[in-house]
């Protein structure tokens, strides 16, 4: 099996679609094609469905397929390790994060680690709460802020550290009766109507439990993609949400009021996971060192 039919089923499978594949890797659709077969010729079995130009992983394909990835990230990480050994302040760090800290906490600490180290570079991704932790588990990448970081390690591969711990709050229209107020229970939203994220986002459910152990369950009027159709929603006047604090930090919508909830449980942990079964590549570690020690003096500074 060659390096070669590695890199070229991966981005078959990806494509479904072998002149698409050939595109992306820049060579003849009839290389694709031919290296394709002589791997499937190689192994015994069809790694995919034909259907003319579009092609489907098999049963059996899709099980390669996802052992592949983790040995072509392997391989590309033993890469970058021995490129970074000699200078890791010009490396990558290959980091996947939730949409909550796109606007905000992502790009302020990025922009502080490459005034330190103007040489480094990033390759970022934003998955769900459950795809960020497979995702490094997998090797998709090796590190991932995640938010609320998790009670417990799973299977005992990843494991990380708590950065700080950020407030919860409310966000409504402007013309809410309670807009003029310094702070409010979330028991006093119980009659109205909630803008939240789709099901499969973590924030939702803590959001939905956070209301039941108010003492109600929340009236979910309305569903937002993201952090920022939930602002639309609430601008909108169509109802009101909870937001972590960090994604309102210079970016409260017009026509809103960001108040805070006076019920103290109403926090959420923001934490950096890493895998137990890979070390961190060299630039990596530097970053995951950086992120401790500015948020410690960022915490030390609260006190």
């Amino acid at each position: 099996m060659e390096t070669r039919q590695i890199q070229y089923f991966l981005e078959v499978a990806k494509r479904e679609h072998v002149t698409e594949a050939a595109d992306a890797l820049h060579v003849a659709q009839s290389s694709v094609s031919r290296q394709i077969f002589n791997l499937e010729d190689e192994l015994g079995v069809e790694l995919f469905i034909r259907e003319g130009r579009s092609v489907r992983l098999t049963p059996l394909g899709r099980i390669f397929y996802e052992r592949m990835k983790q040995v072509w990230n392997m391989m590309e990480d033993a890469k970058r390790e021995v490129e970074e050994y000699l200078n890791p302040e010009k490396g990558t760090v290959r980091i996947a994060f939730p949409i909550s800290m796109a606007a905000h906490t992502l790009p302020s600490i990025i922009y502080a680690f490459r005034n330190r180290y103007p040489d480094a570079k990033f390759h970022m991704s934003n998955a769900l709460y459950y795809d960020l932790i497979d995702g490094v588990i997998n090797g998709e990448y090796n590190l991932a802020m995640i938010a609320p970081m998790p009670h417990q390690e799973k299977e005992g591969k990843i494991k990380g550290d708590i950065l700080f711990t950020e407030n919860i709050v409310a966000l409504i229209p402007l013309h809410h009766p309670l807009a003029d107020r310094d702070s409010i229970r979330l028991r006093d939203l119980k009659n109205d109507s909630f803008c939240v994220l789709p099901e499969g986002f973590i924030f939702r459910e803590q959001v939905v439990q956070g209301c039941q152990d108010a003492g109600f369950s929340p009236k979910i009027a309305f569903e937002g993609k993201d952090i920022d159709a939930l602002k639309g929603l609430v601008s909108a006047g169509l109802g009101v949400a909870l937001m972590p604090e960090m994604t309102l930090v210079d970016n409260t919508p017009r026509s809103t009021v960001m108040i805070p909830l006076s019920d103290a449980s109403l926090t959420r942990t923001v934490g950096v996971i890493y895998p137990t079964q890979r070390k961190l590549l060299p630039t990596e570690a530097l970053f995951y060192d950086f992120l401790l020690e500015t948020f410690e003096r960022l915490n030390e500074f609260k006190k």
